[in-house]
């Protein structure tokens, strides 16, 4: 099984690095040769041209910007029709039909939204799968060094995106900040890198272990009149819930923009 990928800037780099894991056929190609050439010697693949990608590759990821997906598509939709590759897709907005209309309704599709920690093993992938898609485990078997993969309603897409998408930006903003006002109370700035992203480690691994809902173990944490307590409320006096929740709407109301 040959994998192709046309792209491999952040999101398909660590892909790359994920899937190369599990084999290392696999074909890069870059409008920057450069970079595609630098991203295979880094994983021990091969770097190539499009057209090699596209010609020889038996599942292709498309990690493209959206706006270019319709020139590329179009461009190399006889050579996709005569092969009938699986094709993947990790572009932010465009479903599954409008990637039929631009290329044919007989090409398997799976269409995926992982987010950048899949480079180091622990990223949360979304995917979907067009119905002429016969063997999707095995496409499950080979990422299985990227993270957690879960299936979902394509409908539902746009608005994971927004949450495990783009959340990583956001999980790094909010952990530079808890670091921040450990070196504000005179903490090293490697110890307090150290303790936020070890706390905000392992209080997601909690989540995740337990079951149990994130307001209940807030509350464990918050003895009466202590500590805890004060400073969940000066978050509650930043308006950090309501800006969260304002960030994930502003990106998926930009997600359904880009698929149109």
């Amino acid at each position: 099984m040959l994998y192709g990928f046309i792209g491999c800037g952040n999101m398909g780099g660590a892909l790359i690095k994920a899937l190369s894991k599990s084999t290392k056929d696999i074909l890069i190609a870059d409008a920057f040769k450069e970079k595609a050439q630098s991203v295979a010697e880094e994983n021990g693949v091969s770097a190539s041209t499009v057209d090699d990608v596209l010609s020889s590759c038996d599942r292709i990821f498309l990690a493209v910007k959206p706006q270019q997906l319709e020139a590329l598509l179009t461009e190399s939709k006889d050579v996709l029709l005569k092969r009938k590759p699986l094709i993947i897709s990790m572009a932010a907005g465009v479903s599954i039909k409008k990637l039929q209309g631009y290329l044919d309704q007989t090409l398997p599709i799976i269409r995926i939204m992982p987010n950048t920690p899949v480079s180091v093993g622990a990223g949360m992938i979304m995917y979907a799968a067009s119905p002429l898609v016969k063997d999707v485990d095995s496409f499950l078997y080979d990422m299985r060094f990227a993270g957690r993969l879960d299936a979902i309603d394509e409908k539902l897409i746009d608005a994971g995106t927004a949450v495990s998408g783009c959340g990583p930006a956001y999980m790094y903003m909010f952990l530079e900040a808890l670091a921040d006002g450990g070196v504000a109370c005179g903490l090293p700035r490697d110890k307090a890198l150290l303790y936020a992203a070890e706390t905000m480690k392992g209080a997601a691994e909690t989540v995740l272990n337990t079951g149990r809902h994130p307001e209940e173990l807030k509350d464990a944490v918050c003895s009466p009149g202590g500590s805890t307590v004060m400073g969940v409320k000066a978050l509650e006096e930043g308006g950090l819930r309501s800006t969260a929740i304002n960030a994930v709407c502003a990106a998926f109301e930009r997600n359904k923009e880009l698929g149109k």
